[in-house]
């Protein structure tokens, strides 16, 4: 975004602190396909580049996205992307609205959960809660792909775009079961549009497919609103076929979920939304099908293939160790059964 910072300040959680990989299956992958690999390798290829974007928000509506609170709900806010490759994400950003006057000190805590399209990893029962639930997130969230900076899976910086920023529009309270579901959002918010800065560690590997990005911030003594961005998508956005709306529930409604724009807002003519996040990262081709029995030596193989060695993939994917390489891929390939419960 072409906007002078205003206030740059920075807060930053890392670590890698992963759980010991489990050994013989993959090693002894590793070890065949080092040797097949060398034998018909010539010049190993460096990783293609992936990157999404929204664009920049649009001033529309702020909607809240945030952990449970001693006195509140969690609340989540959900919008969609669409992979073609499989892929490593190492980073995202997202844009939104905390209080006036609010340090950026004060932004305690990202949690990033990833979501498939309903109705996969949930349980397809009668809507009774929501109008409806065609093209929603998943009951529940991929539990190999989230990451959180209380848990050090991410790292975080964050910084002033716009000082006084307003949105037309939020939906922070209003967030209730049918028939009660319409409620034209919850007025204009006005405060500082900052910009957060997501690294992911280690980086989340998906295969090519549909999914919605949900993040959570925690505001000490204040409220994050994630920034709407227009719909349809346009420069400097990436448009895709397929968009779909975004989405929002809180704790009360679990496992079900509400479109923003048709079932909350309704404006006349009916506008949906989209919100303002950025993905980048590196689309690793070739590597195994989650769930198959092959996964994890394909995936090698083609790592090895892609890049010479794990080690050289590791160092280009954005990955601190080829252990954590290994336990990323293995979360990837085990990912192919869906979970069905809450």
């Amino acid at each position: 975004m072409n906007r002078s910072h205003m206030t740059i300040t920075t807060r930053t959680i890392s670590g890698d602190r992963m759980p010991a990989f489990a050994p013989s299956p993959l090693r002894i992958a590793v070890a065949a396909a080092t040797v097949i690999a060398s034998m018909w390798l010539s010049t190993p290829a460096s990783a293609d580049p992936y990157f999404f974007s929204t664009g920049a928000p649009d001033g529309l509506l702020g909607t809240l996205s945030q952990p449970a609170g001693k006195d509140s709900l969690e609340t989540e806010t959900a919008d969609d992307f669409i992979l073609s490759d499989t892929t490593a994400i190492t980073r995202a950003t997202i844009v939104g609205l905390i209080p006036t006057g609010t340090a950026l000190t004060d932004i305690d805590n990202v949690e990033v959960e990833l979501y498939h399209v309903f109705p996969r990893d949930s349980v397809e029962l009668p809507v009774i809660q929501v109008p409806s639930r065609a093209n929603s997130p998943a009951d529940v969230e991929i539990g190999a792909a989230t990451r959180d900076g209380k848990r050090e899976t991410l790292s975080f910086h964050a910084e002033v775009l716009n000082p006084s920023f307003q949105a037309l529009n939020t939906v922070t309270d209003g967030i209730h079961p049918a028939p009660a579901n319409v409620t034209h959002g919850d007025g204009v918010a006005r405060g500082q549009a900052v910009q957060i800065t997501i690294t992911f560690t280690p980086p989340i590997v998906l295969p090519a497919d549909h999914y919605f990005f949900r993040p959570e911030v925690d505001v000490s003594g204040g409220q994050f609103l994630f920034l709407s961005a227009p719909k349809p998508l346009v420069a400097p956005g990436t448009p895709f076929v397929g968009d779909l709306q975004a989405w929002i529930r809180n704790s009360a409604l679990q496992p079900d979920w509400l479109r923003i724009g048709t079932d909350i807002v309704v404006d006349s003519p009916l506008r949906t939304f989209n919100m303002t996040v950025s993905l980048a990262g590196n689309t690793v081709p070739d590597v195994g099908l989650p769930g198959t029995v092959n996964c994890h030596g394909q995936s090698v193989l083609a790592l090895v293939q892609q890049f010479g060695s794990l080690e050289a993939a590791a160092q280009g994917l954005g990955f601190s160790s080829v252990k954590s390489l290994q336990q990323t891929f293995k979360g990837f390939c085990d990912q192919g059964a869906s979970r069905t419960s809450h």
